[in-house]
């Protein structure tokens, strides 16, 4: 894996929690508002669709860098939509990168050749 892909990788990991945590708050504010007087919808609004634009950004430039199938591609797309799905998503990605920091590795200490 190259240092671009990596580092795609690595920013979709990094708003992938942030996002969750948005949207969440979003959902809770949203229930504040309809229960009491507070409404701080617009702002929590606004805060949670600039991460969620980030994620879908950062998410078309990992998928164009490490070349998913169409069905992981959908997993992490369909996961920004879930209220909880990017704390699953972030895991995930590491997971995947701890993966290919291992490979990479074991390419370059000869232990395996692909």
């Amino acid at each position: 894996m190259d240092i671009k892909t990596a580092s795609a990788l690595r920013r979709l990991r990094l708003v992938s929690a942030p996002e969750a945590v948005s949207f969440l708050l979003l959902i809770v504010c949203s229930v504040l508002k309809r229960t009491t007087e507070f409404n701080a919808v617009p702002a929590m609004g606004m805060i949670h669709g600039v991460l969620f634009i980030l994620y879908v950004l950062f998410w078309l430039d990992a998928w164009n860098r490490t070349k998913w199938n169409v069905k992981t591609a959908a997993l992490y797309f369909v996961l920004s939509v879930l209220p909880t799905g990017g704390f699953f998503a972030e895991r995930k990605l590491k997971r995947e990168a701890e993966a290919a920091v291992i490979a990479s590795r074991a390419r370059r200490e000869g232990v395996v050749s692909a």
